[in-house]
């Protein structure tokens, strides 16, 4: 029996491809509030090149969810 079985959109009715790019935002999403945490620990501690860091990665994140949503916005569009 094959115990690596691949869900097609079968069983979710959201085919893999779909589903891998609404994981990708979630998962953006969930960094960048996560990284609101690093930012306000960096910031109580005095240390403004980390919490620039992390604003900087937390853009990043943003960014990654904006186009992973146009995406899936056009695929599922179409």
């Amino acid at each position: 029996m094959n115990t690596t079985r691949q869900e097609t959109g079968g069983v979710t009715g959201t085919q893999d491809k779909d589903y891998n790019l609404i994981w990708f935002v979630e998962q953006c999403l969930s960094n960048a509030l996560r990284l609101e945490n690093y930012i306000a620990d960096a910031d109580r501690a005095g240390d403004g090149e980390l919490a620039e860091f992390f604003r900087r990665a937390q853009r990043e994140s943003r960014k990654g969810a904006e186009q992973a949503k146009d995406l899936l916005r056009r695929r599922l569009a179409g």
